[in-house]
């Protein structure tokens, strides 16, 4: 499986890079905090696979990078996606090494 570190994420940003990201989390998690993606919590991804964009590149994250995972490794199985990358550590680890702002819960 295709991953991203913290650092690469953070690279992305701020050169305003054309990328879709999407949060696989519940929304409970989502308003505690967020990274400005997507929201499309894990168990409904599979049906909102319409949403991802299949031409440019996707980073899909979590809390830890599991559940984003599970969803790449489902997307793909089954939609075909190749363009799908895993937020290594999650929001956790962006909040430890990026942006110690963010909440970890």
């Amino acid at each position: 499986m295709k991953e991203v570190t913290v650092q690469e994420l953070k690279q992305m940003f701020d050169t305003k890079e054309d990328f879709q990201l999407i949060d696989v989390r519940e929304p409970y998690e989502f308003e505690i905090c967020d990274l400005g993606g997507t929201l499309i919590p894990v168990g409904t991804i599979m049906d909102n696979a319409d949403k991802i964009s299949k031409e440019k590149t996707v980073v899909i994250h979590c809390r830890s990078g599991q559940r984003s995972k599970t969803a790449i490794m489902n997307l793909e199985e089954k939609f075909g996606f190749k363009n799908l990358f895993n937020l290594r550590g999650g929001i956790l680890a962006y909040a430890d090494e990026i942006d110690h702002s963010k909440i970890k819960y």
